[in-house]
């Protein structure tokens, strides 16, 4: 995995929006990425396919010293226009595979390895510098205080808890309500043992959803983002 990258002269605006699980960060961000003409950077998908390749091979995400090896030959690529999603790592399409629950159940495993976090944090920067779009909406945790934190726009995108866990409860048909809400509760106690993602840093945008649904939150976004770069 490359340590440095060549940026361009001309870079895009980079819309940083961090938030917990089931905030809908991943939705919201590509729907305003596709409605400004921006590209979308779903940060969270290098850690799961991480935890894809360090399954791949055999070894445990719970091993830190297994998950640094992995990322020597952690040949990764995304793609950022927000309708034409995938993922690569190597010459395999892991689009789907980084989704699968043994994927979902390891990777706060990877992510919790501070090397880890800072070469894919280059990696980020990277990708977006490159990007060619007019603008990049990055989204995972993070991202505003840490990966981005002089980015132009800055949004923490919130949501009560209650709301939180029946929004992913809906996504997830099948499973049991109480379970979902059981799962992102130990989701947001792991993830805050490595960022807050509740509180937001100076100069950060909160937008929250509660209240809001899905195409109203895609608005408040976007109201944002034209706010902060003129273009109301």
């Amino acid at each position: 995995m490359p340590e440095s990258f060549p940026v361009p002269e001309s870079s895009p605006v980079t819309v940083a929006i961090d938030g917990p699980a089931g905030s809908g960060k991943s939705s919201v961000s590509k729907q305003a990425a596709r409605v400004l003409g921006y590209g979308f950077l779903d940060t969270g998908a290098a850690y799961r396919a991480l935890a894809w390749r360090v399954l791949e091979r055999g070894d445990d995400t719970a091993d830190a010293q297994a998950v640094v090896r992995a990322l020597d030959d952690f040949d990764y690529a995304i793609s950022l226009d927000p309708d034409d999603h995938w993922v690569r790592v190597g010459d395999v399409f892991v689009t789907d595979d980084i989704r699968e629950p043994r994927v979902s159940a390891a990777v706060s495993g990877v992510a919790r390895v501070p090397e880890v976090r800072e070469r894919v944090n280059v990696l980020f920067r990277a990708l977006v510098a490159a990007s060619g779009s007019a603008g990049v909406i990055v989204e995972g945790r993070d991202i505003t205080t840490v990966v981005f934190p002089d980015a132009p726009v800055r949004i923490l995108l919130t949501a009560s808890p209650e709301v939180r866990a029946a929004r992913r409860s809906a996504e997830l048909t099948g499973e049991d309500a109480a379970a979902v809400a059981e799962a992102l509760h130990r989701r947001d106690a792991s993830d805050s043992q490595v960022v807050d993602f509740l509180t937001a840093a100076p100069g950060v945008v909160v937008v929250d959803s509660t209240d809001l649904d899905f195409d109203r939150t895609v608005d408040a976004v976007i109201d944002v983002v034209r706010t902060a770069t003129g273009e109301n």
